[in-house]
């Protein structure tokens, strides 16, 4: 009977092993499951916090990129604009610079016309004098002599001779 003993069931040490087995299970439930599980629940709140906040941040990272390129295009705007403006201030400096150019050539050139004219005043005015003395002094060398015919026409060709003479 020895071989039976050790084959043999003993329903106390069944009983003993299943309290042991509870009483384990109790004791790493109450030390180990629990605190496990409470380690996992405050990771997953970690994990669902850390992607709450990324989800956040992007957010964020949107609304200022919308910003952004609200703010690029208003700068852009204000470029164009400065740009025209700066474009449309040297068209209008160019134009009266080139207005002004033209008055002073223009006055320059009535300038140069009203001396020009007066000078010609001033050659006419001393060919009419010098008409005169030579008109004088023809007049005297006839009234000095008496003239006939031939000295008359050598009288005038030499004064009209003379006048050719003062003008050049």
């Amino acid at each position: 009977m020895q071989n039976l003993e050790i084959i043999s069931v003993n329903i106390w040490q069944i009983v003993i092993s299943l309290a042991n087995l509870l009483i384990l299970f109790l004791i790493i439930r109450k030390f180990l499951y629990k605190p496990v599980k409470k380690l996992l629940k405050n990771r997953q709140d970690a994990v669902e916090k850390q992607y709450e906040d990324a989800t956040n941040a992007q957010k964020n990272a949107d609304e200022n990129k919308a910003i952004w390129e609200e703010k690029m295009s208003q700068a852009e705007t204000k470029a164009d604009l400065i740009i025209k403006e700066a474009a449309d201030t040297a068209s209008t400096r160019g134009d009266e610079i080139v207005a002004n150019a033209k008055a002073k050539a223009s006055d320059i050139i009535k300038d140069a016309e009203t001396e020009a004219q007066l000078e010609r005043r001033k050659a006419e005015q001393d060919i009419k004098d010098d008409i005169i003395d030579l008109s004088t002094k023809l007049t005297e060398k006839m009234l000095s002599r008496e003239i006939n015919a031939e000295d008359h026409k050598e009288l005038i060709d030499s004064f009209i001779d003379n006048i050719g003479d003062k003008n050049e």
